[in-house]
């Protein structure tokens, strides 16, 4: 008797872990489909946005909801660059190669408020790491076309620096303060050509979809095996061996 309650125990937990394993695993599968939908839905959203007219720069969203809406609409602006608050945000990545997003505000013509332009990425010194790379800032009134799109991601980071020219992440509202100007809650990805030597292959956010379903396609297997190996080892084999 105590014998048969034991294999009945062990067969009742290797039956409940079996159950947890394919649960989760299957629910993980279903997240990374989930999450290869929401991309390539946003970039059916950025390619419809993108065919828009262009926005003016008094039509730019002055609240963060509005902001929301005009997400990778393109846009059209001039004013001045305020090119003592350019910053380098660190450990960005383009075509695969670690180094710099440049960032620096830009006064709009005729308005008070600036707006934060990711100008392009540009790589680092890695024997001078405090080393930042020489850009070229044009002085008076230009004009730039771009994508708007919301402020630069954030990086998990440590306790690093806040302040200074090279940074892994920026906070809108006391990057703000610090260079002395209102800013938009948005920015825009300038669009090259430039008069510079920074790069502008802004990833598409559907780029990496083929990972998600890569990844999918692991978890469901695995959750396949799970089950496959548990109706065989303990339902099938355990019978075959009884007839025989």
């Amino acid at each position: 008797m105590a014998m048969l309650a034991a294999r009945r125990r062990s067969a009742l937990i290797i039956l409940l872990s079996t159950v947890a394993g394919v649960a989760i695993t299957a629910a993980l599968g279903v997240w990374q489909l989930n999450r290869a939908a929401q991309k390539e839905a946003l970039q059916q959203m950025l390619d419809a946005r993108s065919t828009m007219p262009e926005l003016p720069a008094a039509s730019l969203a002055s609240t963060a909801a509005d902001a929301a809406q005009q997400h990778f609409r393109r846009t059209r602006v001039k004013g001045q660059w305020i090119a003592a608050a350019t910053v380098f945000l660190d450990n960005r990545q383009m075509k695969g190669k670690p180094g710099f997003f440049v960032v620096t505000p830009f006064r709009l013509d005729g308005s008070v408020d600036a707006v934060l332009v990711q100008r392009g990425w540009a790589p680092r010194d890695f024997n001078d790491r405090s080393r930042v790379p020489d850009v070229p800032t044009p002085s008076g009134t230009v004009e730039l076309v771009g994508r708007i799109a919301p402020p630069p991601a954030r990086l998990y980071e440590f306790a690093g620096p806040t302040s200074g020219p090279i940074r892994q992440n920026l906070d809108l509202d006391s990057y703000s303060r610090e260079a002395g100007v209102p800013l938009k809650p948005l920015s825009v990805m300038q669009d090259a050509p430039a008069a510079d030597t920074l790069l502008r292959e802004w990833p598409r956010p559907a780029v990496d979809v083929h990972k998600h379903y890569g990844y999918a396609f692991q978890w469901f297997a695995l959750c396949a095996l799970m089950a496959g190996l548990y109706v065989w080892f303990q339902l099938i084999h355990p019978r075959l061996r009884r007839r025989t």
